[in-house]
């Protein structure tokens, strides 16, 4: 376990009603940093988990809207950070698979213009609107950004093809956007295997047991195994930036 002080910082986690973001922003919580969580409008888990943290006396907001509309994104950074009154970390988390359950890559019928839209404008066209939104307030604070990409961004198969091109091109953007932030602020991705979450819940157990058994440390990711690592990237690792860490047990 990371023990960093935090006090006095704040930090807005997108996509955090659950599962990573909920893991990454009660890392940030404990730390001591006052945590705006993120959650779409619609997401009853979002305002539950709030209460859940505040009442467990952490200095937590809620920050509803959804990423992967134009201006809504960029009305939700701003209101976060009017009400944090300052940003030292902007967690990219927020994304979607699109799909409750794998595709194969040789269906090209699934991979509508539709389904596309979605991918992208969520998983990679969110992350920059919330960093171009949240840029100058990072760049005021020294801060930091950690975008979750995934090892589909890498080669590994996940869950359709247009969600592994999404997650490439979140590996690209962090890589822009570090040169463009820096010096004042660092931007870094984490690239998770397969994590049991919410989102893999249904997906069929045979697979997640080849996923395991596939990994040199016996076992898939849990959430808490990749904000361990988002939270590393975000308030330690003062020297690292432009650079994506996969967290899946060696699986890859």
């Amino acid at each position: 376990m990371i023990t960093i002080d935090l006090t006095g910082k704040a930090a807005l986690v997108t996509g955090g009603a659950s599962g990573i973001g909920l893991a990454t922003a009660e890392f940030f919580a404990r730390a001591g940093a006052t945590v705006a969580i993120n959650h779409l409008p619609e997401d009853p888990r979002g305002e539950q988990e709030v209460k859940r943290l505040q009442a467990a006396g952490q200095h937590v907001v809620s920050a509803p809207g959804n990423v992967g509309k134009a201006g809504e994104a960029e009305r939700m950074v701003a209101a976060a950070i009017e009400r944090l009154g300052r940003l030292d970390y902007l967690v990219n988390n927020a994304g979607t698979p699109a799909t409750t359950k794998p595709i194969d890559f040789a269906d090209l019928g699934a991979m509508t213009e539709e389904f596309w839209g979605t991918i992208l404008s969520t998983n990679l066209i969110g992350p920059f609107r919330c960093a171009r939104a949240a840029a100058s307030a990072l760049k005021a604070a020294k801060g930091a950004v950690c975008n979750t990409a995934s090892v589909a961004g890498l080669g590994i198969v996940g869950s359709s093809m247009a969600y592994g091109a999404s997650k490439a091109g979140l590996i690209n953007l962090t890589k822009s956007l570090a040169r463009v932030l820096a010096p004042e602020a660092r931007v870094n991705a984490v690239a998770p295997g397969f994590v049991d979450s919410p989102w893999t819940r249904a997906w069929p157990e045979e697979r997640k047991a080849d996923y395991a058994s596939k990994a040199m440390l016996g076992r898939v990711c849990k959430p808490e195994d990749i904000a361990e690592v988002i939270f590393f990237l975000c308030a330690g690792a003062a020297l690292v930036t432009g650079q994506t860490i996969v967290v899946d047990g060696g699986m890859a």
